[in-house]
C-alpha cells in the first residue's frame, strides 16, 4: 500500500469536509500536520457458495389438452435434476419443473365445468333492488320504480345475470395440470472478521471500505489458516471454517469455498489547530476520512466557509 502524503491527507480531509453541511473548508488549510503514523489492520472473508433444494405440488390451468401424454416414469429425485449454476458468490434462486411429475386432473374448485357459482348472487343471476327493496314502487313515492321497471329485482352486475363466473382457478380451461416445482437457492454465505487495531476507531466502519489483497485460497473446500503474523486472523480462520462446515454441510451442498485477507490502511494524522494537538483518521483504499470534534463546525444547519 503506497504510503499517506501530506498533499493526499489534506485533500481527504477536504473532501470529507464537503460532505458535511456545516462543516467549515478554511480550518482544513490551517492545520498544521505534525506526523503521518502509518497504520493498518487485517480483514478476514470466508465465503461459502451453497446450493439448497425444495420441491411443492404446485397447479396450473391445463390449456394445451393435444400435449397430455402418458403417464411417464416416477419423477426425478430434487437432486438428480440437472440445473446450471450462476456465476460462484453470486446468491439466486430459481423455479423449475421437476420433469416427469406432471398430473392432469379436473378442476377441483369448479369440478371440470369451468365456472363457478356466483357469491354475490348465490347463482340466481338476479338481485334484489337497492332502490325500492324489492317492493316495485318506491316507497314515498308510491309509483313505479323506474330501476327495476317495476319488477323488484335487478340483473347481477357481477355474474351479468349468468349465474356463474368463469372459475378463477382454473381460468375456465376445466382442468388443472399438477406438478412438482423446485425450488433452488444458491447463497454466498459470508464471514468477516476484523482484527483489533487498538485505536479511538469504531471498526464497524471498516466493512464499507476495501482493503489491499495479501492472500486468497479458492476450491471446493478450504482449509484453516495457520501460522498468520497475526493470530487473531489464524483463530478467525479455523472458527469460519468450522461454522459453515456444521452448517452448510447437512441441509445444502456447498459447491466452492473462497477466503482472503486484506491489509486495510490506516493513517493517523497528527496535526495542530490554533496551538491545540488534533488529529484525524484516514482508512481504506478509498481514504475516507474519520474525524472526530472538527474544530470548524456549527450545529445551525447553514454552512460554515
Amino acid at each position: 500500500v503506497p504510503p499517506m502524503t501530506e498533499v493526499a491527507a489534506r485533500r481527504a480531509l477536504l473532501r470529507f469536509v464537503a460532505s458535511r453541511c456545516c462543516y467549515g473548508s478554511r480550518a482544513v488549510g490551517e492545520l498544521a500536520i505534525r506526523r503521518l503514523r502509518q497504520l493498518g489492520t487485517y480483514r478476514y472473508r470466508l465465503e461459502t457458495f451453497s446450493e439448497s433444494r425444495s420441491s411443492a405440488w404446485v397447479f396450473e390451468p391445463f390449456t394445451k389438452p393435444g400435449a397430455a401424454g402418458p403417464p411417464g416414469d416416477a419423477p426425478l429425485d430434487p437432486w438428480d435434476v440437472e440445473v446450471r449454476p450462476p456465476p460462484l458468490f453470486r446468491s439466486h434462486t430459481r423455479h423449475c419443473r421437476v420433469p416427469g411429475s406432471a398430473l392432469v386432473r379436473d378442476c377441483h374448485r369448479c369440478h371440470g365445468h369451468g365456472r363457478s357459482k356466483c357469491r354475490v348472487c348465490h347463482g340466481a343471476g338476479r338481485m334484489r333492488c337497492v332502490t325500492c327493496k324489492g317492493s316495485r314502487r318506491r316507497l314515498k313515492q308510491q309509483k313505479r320504480c323506474q330501476l327495476c321497471s317495476g319488477t323488484g329485482w335487478k340483473r347481477c352486475n357481477t355474474c351479468s345475470g349468468r349465474g356463474s363466473k368463469t372459475c378463477a382457478t382454473c381460468q375456465g380451461e376445466k382442468k388443472l395440470q399438477h406438478f412438482k416445482q423446485l425450488v433452488i437457492r444458491w447463497k454466498n454465505n459470508v464471514f468477516e472478521f476484523v482484527s483489533e487495531h487498538h485505536l479511538n476507531f469504531p471498526r464497524e466502519l471498516l466493512s464499507k471500505v476495501s482493503g489491499e489483497n495479501i492472500f486468497k485460497d479458492e476450491n471446493v473446500v478450504v482449509y484453516p489458516i495457520i501460522d498468520f503474523p497475526d493470530p487473531e486472523i489464524s483463530l478467525a480462520s479455523q472458527r469460519a471454517i468450522a461454522e459453515h462446515s456444521a452448517a452448510f454441510a447437512t441441509s445444502s451442498r456447498i459447491l466452492r469455498q473462497r477466503q482472503t485477507i486484506e491489509l486495510i490502511p490506516i493513517t493517523e494524522v497528527q496535526c495542530q489547530y490554533s496551538g491545540k494537538p488534533y488529529l484525524y483518521y484516514i482508512y481504506g483504499l478509498e481514504n475516507e476520512v474519520h474525524a472526530l470534534d472538527y474544530p470548524q463546525r456549527c450545529c445551525c444547519g447553514c454552512t460554515v466557509v
